[in-house]
């Protein structure tokens, strides 16, 4: 059985050799996900939508090169990033640069396992206003700490992918997790600071 990386290489394979059908099931397999990360930073759907056509066109006009060194999809993911940033320069909407966090400190970060246990009835009550609480907090992030925390909370890549696709050091990407966390921990702190229920 194909992994899902040897998958997408055949595709690829298949795609340079002029197979252009390849390319449609890879945009299949890839459109909503890829969708899914760009209007994370890019917020009008319309805008997002643009956003990734012209990814997969430059996707496809660059595939020639890919020899896959890194997985496919960290490869148009870091396409898909940089069209969005691009864009936003261009729209002048440029988010402000992020600061650095000690790196040391993304290991140890523990304040997010506290949003895991959401059993209680007040905190099933509160679970709409935390969600709501996480998107504000996520949305007002500095484009780079947002995009490095999509990656890893909602996409699922490691630490060594993330680095791949927003090509910096993986010291950095840890940096910026851990700085994203903690803002939005900060934020949620007031509404987990829950009574304790005492009916135990």
């Amino acid at each position: 059985m194909a992994t899902e990386r040897e998958g997408d290489q055949l595709l690829v394979e298949r795609v340079q050799a002029g197979d252009r059908g390849a390319f449609d099931l890879l945009v299949a397999k890839y459109q909503r996900r890829l969708m899914r990360l760009v209007s994370r930073l890019v917020h009008d759907p319309a805008e997002a939508e643009d956003v990734v056509q012209e990814t997969f066109i430059k996707a496809y006009r660059a595939l020639r090169h890919f020899r896959g060194d890194s997985a496919f999809y960290t490869w148009l993911y870091r396409i898909g990033i940089n069209t969005a940033k691009n864009f936003l320069v261009t729209q002048g909407r440029r988010a402000p640069t992020s600061t650095e966090a000690d790196a040391e400190k993304a290991e140890g970060f523990e304040d997010a396992d506290s949003l895991r246990d959401i059993n209680t009835p007040e905190s099933m009550l509160a679970s709409k206003q935390i969600a709501h609480t996480v998107n504000a907090a996520m949305e007002a992030l500095p484009l780079e700490l947002r995009t490095a925390i999509v990656l890893r909370e909602i996409e699922g890549l490691s630490y060594e992918e993330i680095s791949e696709v927003m090509a910096c050091p993986i010291g950095t990407v840890r940096s910026r997790i851990f700085r994203a966390r903690e803002v939005i921990a900060e934020k949620l702190r007031p509404l987990l600071d829950f009574p304790v229920d005492k009916r135990r």
